[in-house]
């Protein structure tokens, strides 16, 4: 029964990365069953096939392919191994909000991105066959090397190919599994927050994405649960508030950099989303 879900990991914080093994199963042997070791653990297959399941899951994980178990559940061999098989695995840690998450079930809401924030959702498919292995495999390599290192010296060479592993994973995901609603959400996102300061329309939007205008909309609402007019509308107020706080250009001059035709609209718009108007906002970062 080789199906997942999808992992959901809102940061920050972000996954803190503790130890990387690689473990090599002769025929006969398999992998130990735990119960709720309190970290995830990430097993990539290089050779043979590791028969591993996951409370009521069970999964053929084989060359090429990968396995997050997760850090509240037992998992445990369904098998021994039917050759020699080896695997590299990663143990790290994640003190956010996460969850998991069918792979026909709503996607969680993706928030407008906040002048001094930059909330964002690692989406991780529990069971993969990511294209980029190969150089996953040579990341693995070298961390396997650093893990017997003094740990000041490794820390930050760790977490980043830590990192880009989880990036390998996403990227795998959203390449060739994430749905075409937010395919096509996330290219109207990054399209707004490009031409936030310009005159832009759904239509406008629409035909630089050459979708249809209500279909936009409709993927906009599935994924952010906004139109994509509330979305820049909201995005050009948070450009506006870090403004307010780095410039001491006037509030008109700032209305229409952020894409405001008139400054009054502008002050009302802003007092509406922050509940102060911009000059009092500015004021309570100033000396």
């Amino acid at each position: 029964m080789n199906e997942s879900g999808i992992i959901w990991m809102e940061l920050p914080p972000v996954p803190y990365y503790i130890t990387t093994g690689l473990s090599t199963l002769s025929p006969g042997e398999q992998h130990p069953s735990r119960r709720n070791i309190g970290i995830f653990d990430l097993l990539w297959v290089v050779k043979g096939t590791l028969f591993i399941g996951e409370e009521d899951m069970q999964w053929e994980v084989t060359e090429g392919q990968t396995l997050l178990l997760l850090p509240d559940r037992y998992h445990y061999a369904v098998k021994p191994c039917e050759t020699e098989t080896v695997f590299y695995w990663n143990h790290f840690d994640f003190k956010g909000s996460w969850l998991l998450a069918a792979d026909n079930a709503a996607n969680p809401a993706y928030p407008v991105q906040h002048a001094w924030a930059n909330p964002y959702t690692i989406r991780i498919r529990q069971y993969a066959s990511p294209p980029e292995f190969t150089l996953a495999e040579c990341h693995l390599r070298k961390m396997l090397v650093s893990s017997d290192q003094h740990r000041s010296a490794t820390f930050w060479n760790e977490q980043q190919l830590f990192m880009e592993l989880l990036r390998l994973l996403e990227e795998g995901y959203s390449g060739s599994d994430a749905s075409p609603a937010l395919k096509l959400a996330e290219k109207a996102e990054a399209y707004l927050r490009q031409h936030y300061q310009a005159d832009v329309t759904n239509e406008s939007l629409a035909e630089a994405l050459h979708y249809h205008p209500n279909y936009v909309v409709r993927c906009m609402k599935e994924i952010y649960r906004c139109t994509p007019m509330e979305y820049l509308h909201e995005y050009r107020l948070e450009q506006a508030k870090l403004l307010l706080i780095k410039t001491d250009w006037p509030v008109g001059q700032i209305a229409e950099h952020v894409g405001f035709q008139y400054a009054p609209y502008f002050s009302n718009c802003f007092k509406q989303y922050t509940g102060i108007s911009p000059l009092r906002f500015r004021k309570q970062y100033s000396h």
